[in-house]
């Protein structure tokens, strides 16, 4: 089957600013693609475009076969979108909300109410369907826009930043909504701030930076271009973490070992080789450095982002648990 999306040299661009500036990719029907990028990258922007609300300067881009500037009604009709902030009316309730878009999308009286009690009780709502959305929880808000967005039983998803400034829980519950619509047929364009959301939900994944793409593949394909294995150290204090950093950076052979205080941990790189793992703690127990837990670990996708991207910085609300100091 043909892809899709299908995005060829799309430009965007507001006076100077080249927003977005020759991004390409496809995305396979019934498969989710994650869309990463520091702030400003021009991940809306591209969603944007693809969702029939901006029209591109230069490219080319097809959603479910349809051109999004000569064809953008037959676009719309196939397309859900979820923004970066919940579009349902905050005076209406959850389900005049749902009603409204049904009727907008030229359902009759009794097929709007039965598809908005449906997705209430899809996205656990039923129970405050004739609330306002304006005593919605934050999380229950964000469930409502995205049921909104499926009033239409759409074949393409884009959910921009879906899930920021939700709690764990409410996360969890959209990442298993997400999943149940892909395994129904649904294609999902994810944009997301948290790395570990796209290494959940996304089958491909595409960065983006000034406007442009710098890498895709799989999650597994972006992590093995990092390289191999470190070997992390775990200390219990910040003297034994000076002591064991010391002795691994006089290891014969041996990597630039890397510091992280926060963690108390040491970073050395032995990409396959087990053998330098071995000695480097064999050098550690020699200098009697008290080790609390030592293991070996693969790149994260914070890491790739990191090293990928110009701007140093993981994006807001990332775990940075991985990120050291010194890197």
């Amino acid at each position: 089957m043909p892809p899709i999306i299908e995005v060829e040299d799309l430009h965007k661009h507001f006076g100077d600013n080249h927003a977005v500036d020759g991004v390409s990719f496809t995305v396979e029907q019934g498969s989710v693609l994650g869309l990463l990028g520091p702030n400003g990258a021009g991940k809306t922007t591209t969603v944007r475009m693809l969702a029939t609300l901006l029209s591109p300067d230069g490219g080319t881009a097809r959603v479910a076969g349809h051109d999004v500037v000569r064809e953008s009604n037959a676009v719309r009709s196939t397309i859900g979108l979820t923004g970066q902030y919940a579009a349902v009316d905050e005076k209406l309730t959850g389900k005049e909300n749902l009603w409204m878009v049904a009727r907008l999308l030229g359902m009759t009286k009794d097929g709007a109410s039965y598809r908005a009690e449906e997705l209430l009780e899809r996205f656990e709502l039923s129970d405050a369907a004739d609330r306002p959305v304006s005593t919605y929880s934050g999380g229950m808000r964000r469930r409502a826009d995205l049921a909104v967005s499926l009033v239409g039983r759409p074949k393409v998803l884009f959910l921009d930043e879906p899930t920021t400034g939700l709690d764990p829980s409410s996360r969890l519950s959209l990442w298993e909504i997400t999943r149940e619509l892909v395994g129904e047929g649904t294609t999902v364009l994810l944009t997301t701030q948290y790395l570990e959301e796209a290494d959940e939900l996304a089958d491909r994944i595409v960065v983006i930076d000034h406007g442009a793409v710098i890498a895709e593949g799989t999650s597994e394909e972006l992590k093995n271009d990092m390289g191999g294995r470190s070997l992390v150290v775990e200390v219990h204090d910040l003297d034994q973490l000076e002591l064991a950093t010391e002795l691994l950076t006089r290891c014969e052979d041996c990597a630039v070992p890397t510091m992280d205080r926060q963690r108390h941990t040491v970073s050395l790189p032995v990409e396959d080789d087990t053998g330098i793992a071995a000695r480097a703690i064999s050098i550690l127990a020699e200098g009697e450095v008290d080790i609390a837990d030592f293991h070996l670990e693969r790149p994260s996708l914070d890491d790739v982002f990191l090293s990928l991207t110009s701007s140093g910085t993981l994006p807001a609300g990332s775990d940075t648990s991985t990120a050291t100091e010194d890197r």
